[in-house]
């Protein structure tokens, strides 16, 4: 089996890697804690920590991160530094130099990031640092990251930092949907550094929305944001549904928590048998529906997030993807919990008059199979229980088709 680099990397033995890194740097590194860690099994592991150094201007915590893999560096290793463990190379870079988000390195300082806003004619006026509050939302290392700059008195953008294989189609399909006028968010800026900044939507996010009253929307409504999608949506380049992707998944899963193994592969088997002999489908899809992508007011969407992933496919997988979701929301007190239930339940039988409920269940199952890597790879308190509670909802909407 190949050495995919997860074990050094989340083992203490990453240490001295981190320890030469920071040296060559010309720092001292004092402590250091995993923070994230995303591994593709037999392939490549990418893991970040949390790290205090001393440098000669004084004490500072920094994120450093490090890249594995079984087959030797990738070409944007090299924009990192190369450091050497037995006969293993392995990619070291402090935030924000990530090698494959060179736009970052603009996006996550204040006064760097006013630039680029007062650059493009984002805001009226000038703006300096001082007049942004920047948040980092989210961050995956090497692939993307999503950042809230929020201008004191004035608008709030969020700033997408993407990989250069990835920015002109992530550009266009957001083009595409505001041509059409679907309530994607307006374009502020694109970068030669691969960032696009994004006018936040109006309304509030279905993520609150859900947990007070009255009903945030309606699932016809939900249903209908997806069908307002243009039919050239269909003719974009398609990706894979979440349900191709099940066994990568389950072997990620499986390799965090090897006695669930035998559990997951028959899940997935059972996924495979209901799903393998169905078309592709060709209608227009969002491709990561859920309630984080999408926005509500006065009781009805007014705004959808994240269309990097549209194009051709099958309405269950979008319906199958909130549904998942809203099954997998962790650490809700019970009144919260109750919420989300009593919305499924007014939703899930809506769903089924559109699409078959068989599919919808399976294709939900495989992408709560996705969602459980979540769980070690950002390293939560608790991972393994709340790993082995999404392997249980998988397993649950399976059993109701069996």
């Amino acid at each position: 089996m190949s050495d995919d680099g997860a074990g050094l990397l989340s083992s203490a033995a990453v240490g001295d890697l981190l320890a030469a890194a920071v040296d060559h740097a010309g720092g001292t590194l004092r402590s250091w804690l995993l923070d994230h860690i995303d591994a593709n099994p037999q392939s490549s592991t990418t893991a970040t920590y949390s790290a205090v150094v001393d440098w000669p201007y004084g004490r500072r915590d920094e994120l450093l991160g490090v890249s594995a893999r079984a087959h030797g560096l990738s070409a944007t290793d090299s924009r990192a530094e190369i450091f050497a463990d037995g006969e293993r190379e392995v990619a070291v870079w402090l935030y924000p130099n990530d090698p494959d988000l060179p736009g970052l390195v603009r996006a996550a300082y204040p006064e760097s990031l006013a630039a680029v806003l007062h650059a493009y004619r984002a805001v009226p006026g000038a703006v300096t640092g001082a007049d942004l509050d920047l948040e980092m939302i989210a961050y995956r290392p090497r692939r993307r990251a999503v950042l809230r700059a929020s201008v004191r008195g004035g608008e709030t953008f969020y700033v997408k930092v993407l990989r250069e294989k990835m920015f002109q189609d992530v550009r266009n399909r957001h083009r595409l949907l505001l041509d059409a006028g679907v309530p994607a968010p307006p374009i502020a800026a694109s970068t030669p550094d691969f960032l696009l900044v994004l006018h936040e939507l109006r309304g509030t996010p279905l993520a609150r929305a859900i947990f007070a009253e009255p009903a945030p929307c309606t699932a016809e409504q939900l249903i209908g944001v997806l069908d307002a999608m243009p039919a050239t949506v269909a003719q974009l380049e398609r990706r894979p549904p979440w349900s191709d992707a099940v066994d990568h998944y389950t072997r990620m899963v499986a390799a965090a928590l090897p006695d669930q193994r035998t559990r997951l592969e028959q899940i997935a088997a059972h996924i495979h048998a209901g799903l393998d002999q169905l078309p592709l489908g060709n209608e227009a899809t969002h491709g990561d529906f859920h309630e984080g992508q999408v926005h509500v007011g006065g009781g009805r969407v007014v705004g959808i997030l994240d269309v990097d992933t549209i194009g051709p496919g099958r309405r269950a997988d979008d319906l199958a993807c909130l549904i998942a979701h809203l099954s997998t929301i962790q650490r809700m007190n019970a009144a919260q919990a109750a919420r989300v239930h009593g919305l499924l339940q007014a939703w899930v039988p809506v769903f089924d008059t559109r699409v078959d409920p068989v599919e919808l269940r399976l294709r939900a199952a495989a992408v709560i199979i996705s969602l459980a890597t979540g769980p070690y790879r950002g390293q939560e308190p608790n991972w393994e229980r709340e790993t082995l509670l999404m392997v249980d909802s998988a397993e649950a909407l399976v059993r109701q088709v069996l």
